[in-house]
């Protein structure tokens, strides 16, 4: 499996505690985050992740900034993306089961560490049901 991630200065700390997992559980991991926490602008990290996610060149994507608000907004405004804020491992199976997300948005400061390394667990383990909810799936596109 081939994973994506991207950050801002919020979530660097994250993004290597996250990537470093993968990578020992045997997933590649493409990182366009950045590695520093000096201020930058999450957009510039999100977007290749996003493009990534919607051109299929990945299986999952995974953005962390502060809020996970701002890096949530800018990957939805890909078309083939269903980004989703997830705070909570219970949020997290419910956005794969319920909504087929397919980028895990982490609100930093907002989660602990271990928190937000469960939700990755749970986010990559977790099916979607498909059934009742690929109807509502196939609905969330505007094209």
């Amino acid at each position: 499996m081939k994973i994506a991630i991207g950050n801002d200065h919020a979530g660097t700390d994250y993004k290597n505690t996250i990537s470093n997992y993968l990578k020992s559980e045997g997933y590649e991991v493409i990182n366009y985050g950045t590695d520093t926490e000096e201020s930058v602008d999450y957009p510039d990290f999100v977007h290749p992740v996003a493009d990534d996610v919607e051109n299929k060149k990945v299986d999952f994507g995974i953005i962390i900034c502060g809020s996970g608000n701002g890096a949530n907004m800018t990957a939805n405004k890909h078309q083939k993306v269903r980004s989703a804020l997830c705070w909570t491992k219970e949020i997290t199976a419910l956005a794969r089961e319920h909504n087929d997300a397919n980028i895990l948005s982490i609100p930093a400061r907002f989660t602990s560490e271990p928190q937000a390394l469960e939700m990755v667990k749970t986010f990559i383990s977790t099916k979607f049901e498909g059934g009742r909810h690929q109807r509502r799936v196939d609905k969330i596109a505007c094209s």
